[in-house]
């Protein structure tokens, strides 16, 4: 024992704690899980390349059932004292929705127990010796006392088996599962669930349904939504392995002979069937046929207390009501809450990103002048019909829904194909337009920029809409990672919600966004990683300041970058380095149709005609750099003024600088490092001068040192004679060399894989130009050399 301080982590946890584990009873094989991962690290990304943070993981998870987890250890080595880890430990409880607590260096185990009450002597945190760990039953007391399970059946009814095949669900799956399945279990008739896009509560909605089912606690359940997609997707995917106890109401056809039922809520109404005095299919269920309903992306037309689908809810009133959503609606006249009461859990779109199941996001902003300043139209100005525009202001608002710039959407679809170009043509891209007339157009403008593509596919861009049998034939391509086509589809409203797109790479705000509900849903739309598809990212170009909603306080998601665009600028090679209320659309069936709601799309017909003018050249406004500050605030700052700060938070001088310059062998090491840090050399050059290279613009922008641009540096280094010492096949290598860093700017010319490029593997193979200069070493001390005299170091 003298020797257990020697012990690895490993070791004491082999040794000690799992043999005190088991010899308190607890089972090898079903209630004792190791090293479990909880979190999959969190996606960090760095210009176009990313990866992820460490994972968080438990030492110890111990389960009364499999996915029923009821405590937590820490593990230590014993260098450390019992309790070391405790805090971490408590953490992870806290995340993982866990009453008892334990850590342990071998020599015993320390217990946080969260269910103790001090007021009747209970201790909240004791010590306990490796032979006194408790049992199973003994926790499982705990939790039960915890989660407030007071009955026999609320037990049974807690404690069903998860039926989960090859599938297993994710820590806060688990949690929202478990609890809403405990709260049905103790009487709870009204549940609200929040999970963030693309975290599953699609198959968390299937064993919420699957456990109460066959605990016997429901027995005729109807999975309830407003879009044909969301049905599909749960029949064919989640759902299935109901088989055929499961059915879906089509055609307004009511067939009692089920368990579960899957539903639109436009298919239960409007029936002139004559069984029932009402038009509405549902009254062909009596009053009690169901009970349990649950209500997807509930925010929608169930959260109206005046709205046809209420009625259907208020018919089935007896039934326990369970609400999904990602985005619960809180207005003057909308409640989810109100109906619901309070979320019973929680998984936001921000702590999705920072587990590492949400893709994080840039976003580029691109404001026209147009929209920021206005137009108005000069006296006479006349429309493409030859009538004369009213003389008044127009603003972002009237573009596109009441009058049509065709230059503002020519630009906008240029600037789409040039991020394209640079960032993969083939990415999945969703344009959201005003209206589908605007989609429409959008098609035609961004098809006009991709000819060439399109030439090969007709399918490259599309417009999806409700009202275009063709766009709507062709969603499931869209969404699917495996097809090629179509890659770029316009839209309005169809796809801000109910589509699972995991290759979507590009979202495009053009529409005016002022619901925050509505942008969460658009946002959600590119939050699915598919690591498979190498989607890890994605990127938000914003043409309407609807990110500014990021500055809202009801959201929770914040963006790795956000980028303002300049007129001149390529999007092409935006590098993306990180740094880190109006009318809500509701739809409603008393006013729309079906074919409107499953459109989603804006009811173009008893519109006014929009004005439809050209002449107009619509420009980009100057280029600024926006992040995002600590209370979540964007904060502009002129780009030099931003970059200067942040250089000289890592180099206090110029001299500083100079020094670390000189000492690093690998000059690209220090810009690498200050791209961490949020420089963008590429707005730099842009901004300062294309010719100078990174150390020029680091001694200029952060010192106010004079810059040379690259060239200058070469002829100085020519003018100094700087050849002379060298034989003649040396110094042409030397010779272009400078001319590489001259033209292009090189920040690697140690990088000995540049001889095998023009011009140098015409002079010889990378190895016959190294032996010239006597082998590796001299080579890269005659690169180090040069490097010198092209920066003056001495």
């Amino acid at each position: 024992m003298n020797d257990k301080k020697n012990l690895s982590e490993a070791d004491i946890k082999a040794k000690f704690i799992t043999p005190a584990i088991l010899q308190s009873g607890w089972d090898e094989h079903t209630q004792i899980g190791r090293e479990i991962y909880f979190t999959a690290g969190r996606i960090q990304v760095e210009k176009k390349m990313s990866y992820r943070q460490e994972a968080k993981f438990a030492d110890y998870i111990l389960y009364y059932k499999p996915n029923i987890p009821i405590a937590i250890i820490e593990a230590k080595s014993n260098k450390h004292s019992v309790q070391s880890g405790i805090q971490q430990a408590l953490n992870y409880a806290a995340i993982l929705d866990i009453p008892c607590v334990f850590s342990s260096n071998g020599d015993g185990f320390y217990f946080h127990d969260k269910t103790a009450d001090p007021e009747k002597g209970e201790q909240i945190e004791q010590e306990l010796s490796l032979e006194n760990f408790p049992s199973p039953m003994l926790l499982w007391e705990k939790y039960k006392k915890y989660k407030g399970i007071e009955t026999k059946e609320v037990e049974k009814i807690a404690t069903q088996d998860y039926d989960l095949g090859k599938n297993k669900p994710r820590y806060y799956q688990q949690i929202a599962i478990n609890r809403t399945v405990e709260a049905v279990a103790k009487g709870q008739d009204r549940v609200l669930l929040v999970m963030a896009t693309g975290t599953g509560k699609t198959f968390t909605a299937y064993n919420i349904i699957n456990r109460l089912w066959k605990s016997g606690a429901k027995k005729r359940i109807l999975f309830l939504a407003d879009r044909n997609a969301l049905i599909d997707q749960a029949a064919k995917k989640d759902f299935l392995p109901f088989g055929e106890a499961m059915t879906r109401i089509k055609h307004k056809k009511i067939d009692k002979a089920f368990n579960v039922y899957l539903a639109i809520y436009q298919g239960l109404t409007e029936n002139n069937s004559p069984l029932t005095e009402s038009n509405d299919a549902y009254k062909e269920f009596s009053r009690d046929f169901f009970d349990l309903i649950i209500i997807d992306e509930c925010h929608r037309g169930s959260a109206r207390e005046d709205s046809k689908w209420r009625e259907i809810l208020d018919y089935f009133d007896s039934a326990t009501h369970i609400g999904l959503t990602a985005t619960p609606k809180e207005t003057a006249t909308v409640s989810n809450m109100d109906y619901f009461g309070e979320p019973i859990y929680t998984y936001s779109l921000k702590q999705g990103i920072d587990d590492g199941f949400l893709a994080p996001y840039k976003v580029v902003k691109v404001t026209l002048d147009i929209d920021a300043e206005g137009w108005r139209p000069e006296t006479g100005f006349l429309d493409k019909k030859g009538q004369p525009v009213e003389d008044r202001m127009y603003n972002q608002t009237d573009f596109d829904r009441n009058i049509i710039i065709e230059g503002r959407r020519e630009l906008v679809a240029k600037k789409i194909t040039e991020f394209l170009k640079g960032h993969g043509r083939f990415a999945k891209t969703i344009v959201f337009c005003v209206d589908i007339e605007h989609a429409e157009g959008m098609r035609k403008a961004i098809i006009n920029q991709n000819k060439d593509l399109v030439k090969e596919n007709h399918k490259y861009v599309m417009k999806i809409t409700g009202d275009d049998k063709e766009g709507k034939l062709e969603l499931e391509n869209f969404t699917s990672a495996s097809q090629k086509y179509p890659v770029i589809v316009t839209t309005s409203k169809l796809l801000t919600t109910g589509i699972d797109a995991t290759t979507c790479q590009l979202i495009v705000l053009d529409s005016n966004i002022g619901s925050m509900t509505e942008f969460k849903q658009i946002i959600g739309r590119g939050t699915r990683v598919n690591e498979e598809y190498e989607k890890m990212y994605f990127t938000i170009m914003d043409f309407r300041r609807a990110t500014d909603l990021f500055a809202d306080k009801d959201f929770d998601g914040e963006p790795v970058m956000i980028k303002q665009a300049d007129q001149d600028e390529d999007l092409s090679t935006v590098e993306e380095n990180e740094t880190s209320n109006t009318n809500e659309t509701d739809f409603d069936s008393k006013n729309e149709t079906e074919t409107d709601i499953l459109g989603g799309g804006e009811i173009v017909g008893g519109r006014k005609e929009k004005i439809r003018i050209d002449g107009i050249t619509p420009k980009i406004l100057n280029e600024r750099e926006q992040y995002l500050g600590k209370d979540g605030k964007i904060i502009t700052q002129n780009l030099k003024q931003y970059s200067q700060k942040k250089i000289k938070n890592s180099y206090k001088s110029l001299e500083n600088f100079l020094t670390k310059w000189n000492e690093t062998e690998k000059k690209k090491v220090i810009i690498e490092e200050l791209e961490k840090q949020g420089i963008h050399f590429k707005d730099l050059k842009r901004s300062v001068g294309k010719e100078y290279d990174a150390f020029d613009l680091i001694c200029h922008v952060a010192f106010e040192a004079k810059p040379l641009t690259r060239k200058e540096r070469a002829d100085n280094v020519v003018k100094r004679n700087y050849f002379a010492k060298y034989e003649a096949q040396t110094q042409e290598v030397i010779q272009n060399l400078l001319k590489k860093y001259a033209d292009e700017g090189l920040s690697d010319l140690e990088d000995t894989s540049l001889l095998r490029l023009d011009p140098f593997n015409k002079l010889g193979t990378p190895l016959q130009l190294i032996q010239l200069f006597g082998g590796r070493e001299k080579y890269l001390e005659a690169i180090k050399e040069l490097q010198n005299e092209l920066y003056n170091i001495a």
